[in-house]
């Protein structure tokens, strides 16, 4: 799993996805970070991120 963040017009984006599913490339979660003080990706964001990881791997068994 990898995590991209990127800045567009003064906005902070993540973009998380999974790598090496077959010969595919997964986009599992995109948002908008808000935050303006702390790097770190709010929990709820990593829970929804891990239970979508969870679920495509059950949908690719």
């Amino acid at each position: 799993m990898l995590e991209l963040a990127l800045k567009h017009r003064g906005d902070a984006y993540r973009v998380v996805y999974a790598l090496q599913i077959g010969a595919d490339i997964w986009v599992i979660h995109a948002f908008q970070k808000k935050s303006k003080s702390g790097i770190a990706t709010p929990k709820a964001e990593i829970d929804l991120i891990r239970e979508r990881v969870k679920r495509l791997k059950e949908a690719l068994r």
